[in-house]
């Protein structure tokens, strides 16, 4: 059994998912798998991941399924006690695993830990806004605002996993803060203040490009893990006044694109969720 599952999803990326896959095989520890799923790819991937022969378990969606069922893929076909996701546009430094394996070993008790990250867009690299610096440990009211873990930066033990839940296949986007916020509930998430992933952006095909009013998204998130229950006192009002936030912008921009009904819908949702609360 190798020590670390790489899950790499991908979809119509086979020049870069190329890349993804030599920055792993270029890491300083050799204790790893790497299951990359290609999401009903119509390019050259499944060539391209021919070429890697049995250094990389190749698993294949009949048709786009979205980035949550490609990691969920990979996660079920997982054997390794340790998980890292790596996004097929994204690469690693070759001392990340070694690194992340290390603190793990060093802290036993901790379930999850990610890195400092390079942003490169359209080619440049650029600095995060001060809003997106990484915290460490209780991460989880500062992630109830906007999502403070890269998925090619974590790694996780898989019982974290088995505990949570996987990814949420009906979130078309903001799938990892509604995972990360699952997890942060109830554990800390540790940074390694070592910049030992480099986060490519700026291509067509990122799901933040694509996909208009991702707000919606992390309202459903909230509201899901509010009902679900199992907050303490402070983390529900947090997230309730962080719903209640969201809703009242996104709402009002609803109704200022002629969306009146949608943005009633929205303005109204908190209310509906405390109502929820206060008869249970």
């Amino acid at each position: 059994m190798t020590m670390v599952s790489v899950i790499i999803p991908t979809f119509n990326r086979a020049r870069m998912v190329t890349r993804a896959i030599s920055s792993v095989l270029y890491q300083t520890t050799g204790d790893f798998e790497i299951i990359v799923v290609d999401d009903g790819s119509s390019d050259a991937t499944p060539s391209v991941l021919k070429q890697f022969n049995e250094r990389v378990i190749s698993l294949t969606h009949p048709r786009n399924m979205g980035v949550s069922a490609a990691r969920n893929t990979g996660i079920r076909a997982a054997s390794s006690p340790l998980i890292a996701f790596l996004d097929s546009d994204d690469y690693w430094l070759p001392k990340k695993l070694a690194v992340q394996t290390a603190f793990f070993h060093q802290h036993p008790d901790a379930v999850a830990c990610q890195t400092e990250e390079y942003w490169i867009r359209h080619g440049r690299r650029v600095n995060p806004r001060k809003r997106h610096r990484k915290p460490s440990g209780d991460i989880f009211e500062p992630s109830l605002r906007l999502c403070l873990v890269s998925p090619s930066a974590v790694l996780l033990k898989r019982s974290l996993i088995d505990e949570v839940g996987p990814f949420d296949e009906t979130l078309p986007a903001c799938e990892d803060y509604d995972l990360w916020l699952r997890i942060s509930s109830k554990y800390p998430v540790h940074l390694i203040e070592e910049y030992l992933v480099v986060k490519v952006g700026g291509h067509g095909d990122q799901l933040s490009n694509s996909i208009m009013g991702l707000d919606r998204f992390r309202i459903r998130a909230l509201e899901k893990l509010i009902l679900k229950g199992g907050l303490q006192k402070e983390q529900q009002e947090a997230a309730f006044e962080e719903l209640s936030r969201k809703c009242r912008i996104y709402g009002h921009g609803c109704i200022k694109r002629g969306k009146k009904s949608e943005g009633e819908d929205y303005l109204g949702l908190p209310q509906k969720v405390r109502i929820i609360l206060n008869q249970e």
